[in-house]
């Protein structure tokens, strides 16, 4: 199992300072961040995708590109690539040359996004955004997996004779999430194609977030990927912690109020009670998280939001390392415990390239094989020893 960071890179004023960073300190305090991911132990940094304030993360690839220097084992993702917005041309090539540059630590989460206004910037119609989301994955997987591509669709112009540059590392494509909040189209989508599916899970409470994941483990059977406890799922989660629940309750309840996405709505007592949100202790956290497999089953990916309303850079270091050493030891742990042997790891560049390489031994095998029945046919005794 795989745990991490994702960010959503907000410029946010620290309401208990009254300081707003800077674009290139928040961009800065985000490198910053992903590196400590590496030092105490992660496995995964993920950045989101924005093309408004007060978010910062307009160029996830460019980023992505410069931690890939800085690190040698993290798994470099995205907690969102427009999928909707963005040409599919130019995500096959930027996450092709991205592998290349990280020797294969990357995958991406494709999502619709959730701020209306990027349809129109990017010349496109938010009412169309299940049906671009589709069409444009459709061409970016055959961008990926086919040398050569014709294609005509909706919302581009056609290719004739296109080649995507560079092709992906060792012909593997990067490994897809398909994320999504409400939308079962998406997990479906995720299921037909048997990619994995991320649930933000952050703003909706335990039932929501356990009908979608029960939807597209049905699908991803139901397509005969495997069984529906082998699908790949992740899952987004918020924790702030202290030593003790109190001073954690404490000291995050200011960012919380005034958080850009959900302050001055619900209490924080009441939004921790109704979302994955947690807030205490290294203990409570295990507990919380440890409890996602009782309504999701056993899965891959787990990725937290902690750097998010505000929080001073030096705290989140903070986070981090209560993370690495109190908090993530015992969940591989205790995750690791009684889970099925038939339960896939979460993907990986090599793990990948291992299972095409297998793929095209056992349809070499068969063609043999068939070759040698229909020689049998044909010529009794003559394929024996």
């Amino acid at each position: 199992m795989q745990f991490g960071i994702f960010t959503v890179g907000d410029s946010t004023t620290d309401p208990t300072t009254g300081d707003t960073p800077t674009e290139n300190a928040r961009i800065k305090a985000m490198l910053t961040i992903a590196q400590k991911v590496e030092e105490v132990g992660l496995d995964v940094f993920a950045t989101g995708e924005h093309h408004n304030p007060p978010f910062v993360p307009s160029s996830p690839t460019t980023m992505l590109g410069y931690i890939a220097a800085k690190t040698e084992r993290i798994i470099l993702s995205t907690a969102t690539t427009l999928i909707t917005t963005s040409d599919p041309v130019k995500i096959a090539e930027d996450f092709a040359m991205l592998q290349h540059v990280a020797d294969g630590r990357v995958d991406l989460t494709l999502g619709r996004g959730n701020t209306g206004p990027v349809y129109p910037w990017f010349g496109k119609d938010i009412r169309e955004g299940i049906p671009l989301a589709l069409e444009n994955y459709a061409l970016l997987r055959r961008l990926w997996r086919e040398d050569f591509v014709d294609w005509e669709g909706q919302f581009r112009t056609p290719l004739q004779g296109f080649q995507s540059t560079p092709r992906p590392l060792d012909g593997v494509p990067p490994f897809v999430w398909h994320g999504s909040i409400r939308s079962p189209e998406i997990a479906e989508q995720a299921a037909y194609y048997g990619d994995g599916f991320f649930s933000n899970h952050i703003f909706w409470p335990a039932s929501h977030t356990a009908k979608m994941v029960q939807f597209y483990r049905q699908r991803f059977e139901h397509y005969g990927h495997g069984t529906a406890a082998q699908a790949i799922v992740g899952l987004g989660g918020q924790v702030f912690m202290s030593k003790n629940s109190q001073d954690a309750k404490r000291r995050f309840r200011p960012y919380f109020d005034n958080a850009p996405v959900y302050g001055n709505g619900p209490s924080m007592e009441d939004f921790t009670a109704q979302t994955p949100l947690t807030v205490g202790s290294p203990q409570e956290v295990i507990d919380r998280t440890l409890g996602f497999r009782d309504y999701v089953g056993d899965y891959q990916r787990q990725l937290w939001l902690m750097d998010h309303a505000g929080l001073p850079l030096k705290t989140v270091l903070e986070q981090l390392d209560l993370l690495g050493e109190e908090v993530v030891p015992v969940l591989r742990r205790e995750f690791a415990k009684n889970r099925p042997a038939d339960v896939p790891e979460a993907p990986t560049h090599d793990s990948l390239v291992i299972a095409g390489a297998t793929r095209v031994r056992d349809a070499t095998l068969a063609v043999i094989h068939d070759n040698l029945d229909t020689a049998a046919a044909i010529a009794p005794g003559t394929t024996g020893a």
